[in-house]
């Protein structure tokens, strides 16, 4: 997809990213003051070197020159002072800047509804994150401020230059359209470079994220080479990206040195002229603009280079702000809040499409009573799965409604909802982190033996215990260290740790070992009592207790009971489902 670029005065992209530095406004105020102050002292240094040369040393007036040697050493130590603060500050505000940034960032995605992750690589978003967020950092610390200086060094220069001799001013302006044209050809170039950059750090950053997170995968099916030669294409691209950056550098700063070379020349050979003509341009003069003329030119050249820096910012920042202006959270306008439910649960009419015109679910219609195990079945895409994610509001539902005794899902506070609904899933995913914190979700007001107890009450402490470290053992990043149903068992951990009202098993026992499935059968029997329930299985054996067991196929209800009764129905979907399912097994 093709990504809109970001122009460089773009005013509305700049006032969103300056917004963020309003609670910074003193240290903001303090770096522009540093600027000017940096300016004017760095441009005084060479003219009192001018009247230390014309007033002192050539007419051999030893006097007054020591006053004017220490005069230019408190200047020099000024410049430095001013240029520590304006150096350090301007850091300091820019990482300030990113940080709030990316808190607002994060916590943008925190929040986005399901349907969003579906369809953005998490490998750009990682992208967008951290490099482009560090990226905007440089519009402050390299960009911004530091274009900001050199224009007020410059407008110093000219303005020194043009007070002292009008007729040297003129060389070295003759030759400042030269400089001023190829900077901007070098800015335009390098701003569509840098784009090209960003967008391929991003697709490399993606790739790689996907072939590590899928390694198995790539090995299993002996895919390496073709990886390799994939990212090799990719890694190719973000080479030649670069080196379009690195031609456009080694043609301008050339022709940026010549050009200062030049007017050295210009300028010496016009005072020689002068002193021949009988029109004496006097040493200091000449000295003086020879270094006036380098801190035109030398600002001009990094200007173009500092034109860079900011780019990339204001185009991390736009790809940024385009996050954060994405719509795509689920509304939280409810105000209903309870602190207790009773769990009866009313699916009415219910309707979703993932895409446009193709309906997953078409019409459900399902009660649930508090207290109630009820079993969900079907083949897979008959709309189990989506209806757990619609309960729990992951996704919008289009027509139709969820209500909890007797409430609208959508009435309630979206956080005091959720809290009363715990899910156990059958793909658990868990951070590189210690089995304790995986449980509690760093919730530090749950206690180490609040764990133990619940863990003894639901059969899993003694193989938490078993573990090297026991609760303080770190699984590593999504739970690599354990087996799946050792993955599973800490899931049933945290879900009872929550103590919901109504809990979900969305496919909890279809991949694991018997041993496993005999601790999670158990642990099951002990959530699950006085709640309600909605378990969703592939392996009909493990629902037979439930108190009724829903049949689902292509999005609709078309069989409702007991395990019993639905066995009864000749030619049923259970009892086909039931059939097919154990005569499989017999042949295994």
């Amino acid at each position: 997809m093709k990504e809109e670029k970001a122009s460089l005065f773009d005013r509305v992209l700049f006032s969103k990213i300056m917004a963020y530095s309003t609670p910074y406004k003193g240290y903001y105020y303090t770096v522009m003051m540093a600027a000017i102050l940096l300016s004017a002292f760095s441009t005084l240094t060479p003219y009192l070197l001018k009247v230390a040369v014309d007033d002192y040393i050539t007419p051999r007036l030893y006097e007054g020159l020591l006053f004017f040697i220490l005069l230019m050493l408190l200047t020099l130590l000024l410049e430095v002072f001013f240029q520590y603060i304006f150096v350090y500050y301007a850091n300091w505000l820019g990482q300030m800047i990113v940080k709030d940034l990316r808190a607002t960032l994060f916590s943008k995605l925190l929040h986005f509804k399901m349907a969003y992750f579906d369809r953005s690589a998490v490998g750009r978003l990682v992208t967008r994150s951290v490099n482009d967020i560090e990226t905007i950092a440089s519009i402050f610390s390299q960009g911004l401020f530091m274009i900001i200086a050199d224009f007020l060094k410059m407008g110093l220069v000219v303005v020194v230059m043009l007070y002292v001799n009008w007729e040297l001013s003129l060389i070295v302006f003759a030759v400042l359209p030269v400089i001023v044209y190829a900077t901007r050809v070098f800015q335009r170039s390098m701003k569509k470079a840098f784009e090209e950059v960003r967008k391929e750090i991003a697709n490399l950053n993606t790739f790689v994220q996907e072939r590590i997170s899928g390694m198995k995968i790539v090995q299993l099916f002996s895919r390496e080479s073709i990886e390799e030669k994939a990212f090799d294409q990719i890694n190719n691209r973000h080479k030649k990206a670069w080196l379009k950056t690195v031609w456009f550098n080694s043609i301008f700063f050339p022709v940026a040195e010549i050009s200062t070379s030049v007017t050295i020349g210009l300028l010496v050979w016009y005072g020689g002229f002068k002193t021949i003509a009988g029109t004496e341009i006097s040493l200091g003069t000449l000295f003086l603009f020879i270094q006036l003329s380098q801190m035109l030119f030398r600002p001009l050249r990094q200007i173009a280079d500092k034109f860079n820096t900011l780019q990339m910012g204001m185009v991390a920042a736009d790809r940024v702000f385009k996050i954060i202006a994405t719509e795509s959270s689920i509304e939280d306008k409810g105000s209903y809040k309870t602190k207790a439910l009773e769990g009866n649960i009313e699916i009415e009419q219910l309707r979703f499409a993932y895409l446009p015109d193709e309906e997953v679910l078409r019409g459900i219609d399902l009660t649930v009573k508090a207290g109630e195990t009820v079993a969900i079945v079907g083949a897979t895409g008959a709309g189990k799965s989506t209806l757990i994610n619609l309960i729990t509001r992951f996704y919008e539902f289009d027509q139709g409604d969820i209500k909890i005794d007797g409430t609208s899902i959508r009435d309630f506070k979206l956080n005091n909802l959720r809290s009363h609904v715990a899910l156990v899933m059958q793909d658990v995913f868990l951070f590189a982190d210690s089995i304790f914190n995986n449980i509690t979700l760093f919730d530090p007001s749950i206690q180490k033996e609040a764990v133990i107890a619940a863990a003894k009450e639901i059969g899993v402490h003694k193989f938490i215990e078993s573990l090297p470290g026991g609760y303080d053992y770190n699984v590593q990043e999504r739970g690599i260290m354990l087996s799946s149903g050792q993955r599973q068992l800490i899931a049933f951990l945290r879900a009872y740790m929550a103590r919901p009202t109504i809990l979900v098993l969305d496919e909890a026992t279809s991949s694991i070992d018997s041993f496993s499935e005999e601790l999670i059968q158990k642990a099951t029997e002990r959530i699950t009592k006085d709640k309600t329930s909605i378990v969703i299985a592939h392996r009909l054996a493990t629902i037979k207790k439930a108190d009724r067991i829903v049949v689902m196929d292509q999005g609709e209800i078309v069989e409702m009971g007991t395990h019993e009764s639905l066995l009864a129905k000749n030619k049923g979907t259970y009892q086909r489902l039931y059939e097919l399912q154990f005569s499989q097994a017999e042949v295994v």
